[in-house]
């Protein structure tokens, strides 16, 4: 999990840059999932041709939703708003997820909660910790620290479109926008947890879930971006940022965020989305020159400590799950011995 908020944390920094430079959200999701698509492809068709599940309608319409949520709303709704805000604002917002992921799994009885038990009180203390760290590292200023570098290695020139969409009632948009996505996100994360039970092989999974989301934008990208120049594709950081998002969102972070969710559960991915704010934070201060505030170390100190308690309330979880099917595994060997029925009576000559 750290390693997708890594991949997350740059690719945020790659798609701001190329909005900022005009580059059409529903065709760049349209091409990064074509592009992984392509890739993870034949590895599903060779690997799994033993394990895959056949399909049913049930299924396909259980994964064409979970394409809807993950991909067609959740990214084009997040990359409209990410261009009325900064990359360091939408990855703020994006702590409403863990808290959204906990409570519907709750109401869906995906996640156990025991008032009483340590490891619950950890888990609700540790989610709570992880929001208000955020706000922390968000409202919070301070003292502002000594940047990375002094001078930015990537300039953005904004022009008059970047300058109209800083105002304040675009910025509240942007925001709407934002949480909006991650509404959908969170249900993304509940529902890959039921896919995945009655479909567990995953990179067929991910595949379908690419070609889903693949048709879905294209569908929208007829009617908004009918302009042939809008899909073109040059040497430049558009065409960068398409195929690492292709390559290493898409087809590998997919991958990952299934296998851990499939192992931990929707909470256990959700957590760690606090995490990208920090490395988002760190990228644009060596990215952008942006100056950290003593308020965004305070603030990432406080999300570590939450996420730990999270962390450890789950671990706590496994142990005792893993305690019971232990003693149930126990069955108590009886022995005739101790049973005078059983025992032969033998009979004198």
């Amino acid at each position: 999990m750290v390693v997708i908020q890594l991949a997350n944390g740059v690719t945020n920094i790659l798609i701001k840059i190329s909005l900022d430079k005009g580059f059409s959200q529903l065709v760049f999701v349209v091409y990064r999932h074509l592009i992984a698509m392509l890739l993870l492809g034949p590895f599903a068709y060779v690997l799994e041709r033993n394990q895959r599940p056949s399909l049913s309608f049930s299924i396909i319409t259980k994964i064409f939703v979970l394409s809807s949520l993950g991909t067609t709303i959740h990214l084009n709704v997040y990359y409209a708003g990410l261009a009325y805000t900064s990359p360091t604002v939408a990855c703020a917002l994006s702590n409403v997820s863990p808290c959204l992921t906990f409570l519907i799994a709750l109401l869906l009885r995906m996640e156990k909660l025991k008032i009483a038990s340590m490891r619950s009180k950890a888990k609700v203390l540790g989610t709570v910790i992880c929001v208000c760290g955020s706000l922390v590292f968000t409202i919070w200023k301070g003292h502002l620290l000594k940047g990375f570098v002094e001078k930015p290695l990537i300039d953005i020139k904004a022009g008059s479109v970047g300058e109209f969409k800083h105002t304040k009632q675009n910025w509240i948009k942007g925001v709407a926008l934002i949480l909006i996505s991650y509404i959908a996100l969170s249900g993304w994360l509940i529902l890959q947890a039921v896919v995945l039970k009655v479909y567990p092989a995953r990179l067929s999974l991910n595949t379908m879930i690419c070609f889903f989301a693949s048709l879905q934008s294209s569908i929208l990208a007829l009617f908004f971006e009918r302009t042939p120049t809008s899909w073109k594709l040059q040497w430049d950081v558009n065409l960068l940022t398409t195929v690492y998002c292709g390559v290493v969102i898409a087809a590998f972070v997919y991958y990952l965020q299934l296998w851990c969710i499939s192992n931990k559960g929707p909470v256990f991915v959700a957590m760690f989305s606090p995490l990208l704010l920090i490395f988002v934070a760190i990228f644009s201060a060596i990215a952008f020159a942006e100056r950290l505030h003593l308020g965004s170390l305070m603030g990432a100190f406080v999300i570590i400590v939450g996420l730990y308690l999270v962390l450890w309330g789950k671990r706590a979880d496994s142990n005792q799950i893993r305690k019971h099917q232990c003693d149930d595994s126990k069955v108590p060997e009886i022995s005739t011995k101790d049973v005078p029925m059983l025992n032969p009576v033998r009979e004198e000559a």
